[in-house]
């Protein structure tokens, strides 16, 4: 058996409640067993704690995502939604969009004002800016693959928040960052909430939170969309402009989707199809690198990068024109992806200049970035494998707490084109493709994906980041495939982004000054940001060898059954 590899940190506090150690695991290389890389290192026990117990990897998926959604709030949730792309070992593949969905009293022009103008803050932040809630309804859909009942996959995120646990110094520092905003868009008392500030080693216990859970545990679906946790949630929205009513969160359905596939060299992609963007991104953006051969090229170089840039580029212009929900708009995927288009595409790419994006794109004002979202990878020892990333959109959603039921809600709304050319909070503009109707569902970036060889998983990956998830996943296959780098390698080194619009490329701290002042002389615009996602990657050799990576930029750990 190869040898376990740990990086860890450990947490030690004496105080009375069970979950006081914390230990970060960063990297793992194991043989034979199940394994479980999510955002937070309890959540991944969780998780790995239900494959031992004789979970597959789709019941220690529900157990993780159940647990991030006490011990990850900024992201991890139960009130907002999520995607599923699942390989079983027999080779079916399989995705679950339980994306949350435009209430039914939603209008194509809710967030404009008089005078015309698109409010952000309404489709931000506070009630109004809240999507019916998918994250419950897709966990238990995913029932159909699990082999444990749904009582035993929620009972560690009930121990967690009934008996609390230590928060990490990255938790602490945003709970205060935070705090301002959760007094402002919530008058009931809450536990995030407290008169001194919070420190690493505190105790956050959420006893609300739990009894939700507890609903859910005893009356199943019915324990979130009907019954009490509905009436508490509906009247969450009385107290101020929001709009989900009962009818919202009784209909409110899981679509089943078939999955978004493709060849890249001598892999099979397997990926989200619409409504999210990222599998049509990431196979338009593989293939137009592929014309260049990138295996030519080391990672980070100046020509690897232009050329992802120019695929970046291309890719998000179309992101902009043409999706959206499936169920509302001319499904374009097969055109979008195919080499026809896509050497059409490329014929305006050349190494001497930056093309400018009013080529490729009508150019339409800009705006800001932001980043977060959660992603789980596992891999279980029968060969099943998934990837899940789920949101709230925003960190804390739209900061509201569902008083009495102590869970945070989306602010989704804002995927949506609030008014076609304005960006939303990650600077993605978009069109009527993506405009506000009812019942619809948001366009999103997330990304998980799941790369076969030789019909077997070889690589499990995803990562939070808005619109820059589709483009670290690029990287991280890129990164393996044709840079022939391992998964700490891949996931740890500084990673780029460009949107098409702004017209500007994104380069994570450490990146290689070189490279960027090779990228500006061409013309290219730069900017530097602090960090680009949070990546979780499991390798899987010919051999059965496993290689799991949580990212290094966050709270993020592997865990091993």
């Amino acid at each position: 058996m190869k040898k376990v590899i740990f990086s860890l940190i450990l947490f030690s506090f004496t105080v009375s409640a069970q979950y006081t150690d914390i230990n970060i695991v960063k990297e793992v290389k194991v043989r034979n067993k199940g394994v479980v890389v999510s955002a937070h290192p309890l959540a991944s026990e969780a998780g790995a704690k239900i494959l031992k117990m004789g979970g597959n990897a789709y019941d220690a998926v529900v157990a993780t995502q159940y647990a991030l959604a006490v011990v990850y709030p900024q992201a991890g949730n139960i009130g907002g939604g999520g995607f599923l792309v699942g390989v079983k070992n027999n080779g079916e593949k399989f995705t679950l969009d339980y994306r949350e969905t435009a209430p039914r009293k939603a209008t194509h022009d809710m967030y404009i004002d008089k005078n015309g103008k698109a409010d952000t803050n309404l489709s931000q932040n506070g009630r109004l800016a809240v999507g019916v809630p998918g994250s419950v309804a897709g966990f238990f859909t995913t029932l159909k693959y699990c082999k444990l009942p749904m009582n035993r996959l929620i009972q560690p995120a009930i121990d967690l928040a009934e008996k609390g646990f230590a928060i990490t110094e990255q938790e602490a520092g945003l709970l205060n960052a935070y705090k301002e905003q959760f007094q402002k868009y919530n008058a009931a008392s809450n536990a995030f909430v407290k008169s001194t500030t919070w420190k690493a080693g505190d105790l956050l216990i959420q006893k609300e939170l739990a009894r939700t859970l507890r609903l859910i545990q005893k009356n199943g679906l019915k324990g979130f969309y009907e019954g009490k946790t509905a009436e508490l949630l509906i009247a969450e929205m009385k107290k101020g402009n929001g709009i989900i009513t009962e009818e919202d969160l009784k209909n409110y359905k899981v679509a089943e989707r078939k999955a978004l596939e493709f060849d890249y060299k001598d892999n099979h992609i397997v990926s989200m199809p619409l409504p999210s963007s990222g599998g049509i991104l990431l196979a338009q953006m593989l293939k137009m690198a592929g014309y260049e051969n990138l295996e030519k090229y080391q990672q980070n170089t100046t020509k690897a990068v232009q050329v992802m840039v120019e695929a970046e580029r291309r890719a998000f212009a179309d992101r902009a024109e043409y999706m959206g929900d499936p169920d509302f708009i001319q499904d374009k995927t097969q055109y979008l992806i195919s080499d026809d288009y896509l050497k059409n595409r490329w014929k305006s790419f050349s190494f001497t200049h930056a093309t400018p994006s009013s080529e490729v794109g009508e150019i339409i004002s800009q705006a800001k970035e932001s980043t977060q979202t959660t992603h789980i990878s596992v891999i279980d020892k029968e060969g099943n494998a998934a990837a899940v990333t789920t949101t709230l959109n925003g960190l804390y959603g739209s900061k509201v707490i569902v008083s009495g039921a102590g869970f945070f809600l989306n602010n989704e709304m804002d995927d949506f084109s609030v008014k076609p050319g304005v960006p939303n909070m990650f600077g993605a503009v978009g069109g009527e493709a993506n405009s506000i109707q009812p019942n619809k569902r948001m366009l999103s970036s997330m990304t998980p994906t799941i790369v076969l060889k030789n019909g077997k998983p070889y690589m499990v990956v995803g990562t939070p980041g808005g619109t820059t998830i589709p483009t670290s996943i690029y990287q991280s296959i890129v990164d393996v495939v044709d840079f022939k780098l391992n998964a700490n390698i891949s996931v740890n080194s500084p990673k780029f982004h460009h949107q098409w619009l702004p017209e500007i490329v994104a380069f994570e701290k450490d990146f290689p000054e070189t490279t960027i002042s090779e990228l500006e002389k061409l013309g290219y615009r730069t900017e530097r940001w602090n960090q680009i996602g949070r990546t979780e990657m499991i390798l899987i050799d010919d051999a059965g060898n496993i290689h799991a990576v949580a990212d290094g930029r966050g709270d993020d750990s592997v865990a091993v059954e």
